[in-house]
């Protein structure tokens, strides 16, 4: 499979005051398109310091950052901001959706910055919401969605510009056990359905559904493993249902 992603020697180095803080160290790793990829490591080991620079949300001090051929570790802001909103889908631990706004809405608002006419922008947002299995579900704000319905949401926002790539930090971590299962299944088809996924954990359960799992401990990549991924949907169907108390 041809490289998604491709970094060579990532240095990240920040600056406070006198002190000099390496927060990444010569990263070089390739992810192929179609790869389910789990970053793990300790706070301060550096994986949300890789993940913002794989979302172009920040540059690197030095090295070369190359997404689907096309160097982007030295592009200007502007040209930054186009890959996030054309390529590049975000999903985040506290789904980050607009609290007045029906669900419909918020998976459209990306296409809004694309310029997309408003028919198609229904059209596409209520593709993706069925495609997550909120068909029903589109006219809801997220106060009248549970959790991990609110997530489905902002996976399907992630989704709504076709990107090549979906970006996850800590997807589950405010979920409980059953609906972070739920997640991971989705997660998972869309991975089997050619989507490039990576996500950040600090979890190993949760890593366990990725192909291959990747560990930074220090600013550096000290363990980068193929995995064996545990099945989502199996194991949601073991799981007893939670109770429901009247």
């Amino acid at each position: 499979m041809a490289a998604l992603i491709e970094t060579r020697n990532l240095v990240k180095e920040y600056i406070m005051g006198e002190q000099h803080v390496l927060a990444l160290r010569n990263v070089s790793i390739s992810i192929a398109e179609g790869e389910f990829v789990a970053i793990m490591g300790a706070s301060g080991s550096g994986k949300s310091t890789f993940m913002n620079l794989l979302g172009c949300l920040d540059l690197p001090t030095s090295g070369d950052y190359l997404l689907a051929g096309e160097k982007v570790s030295d592009l200007p802001n502007d040209d930054l901001a186009a890959i996030r909103n054309k390529r590049i889908g975000f999903v985040f631990q506290q789904f980050n959706l607009l609290p007045r706004t029906s669900a419909q809405e918020n998976v459209e608002l990306p296409l809004l910055y694309s310029n997309v006419p408003p028919a198609e922008r229904k059209e596409r947002a209520l593709q993706r919401l069925t495609q997550v299995g909120l068909s029903e579900r589109t006219g809801h704000t997220p106060a009248e969605l549970s959790g991990g319905q609110q997530q489905r949401v902002a996976i399907a926002r992630g989704l709504v510009n076709n990107p090549s790539l979906i970006l996850a930090d800590e997807p589950t971590g405010a979920l409980d056990s059953r609906t972070s299962i739920e997640i991971m299944a989705l997660l998972q088809k869309l991975s089997h359905q050619g989507m490039t996924i990576v996500i950040v954990t600090h979890e190993r359960e949760i890593a366990a559904f990725a192909s291959r799992i990747i560990t930074f401990r220090d600013g550096q990549v000290i363990s980068d493993v193929a995995n064996e991924p545990e099945n989502a949907e199996a194991d949601l169907a073991n799981m007893p249902l939670p109770e429901v108390h009247t």
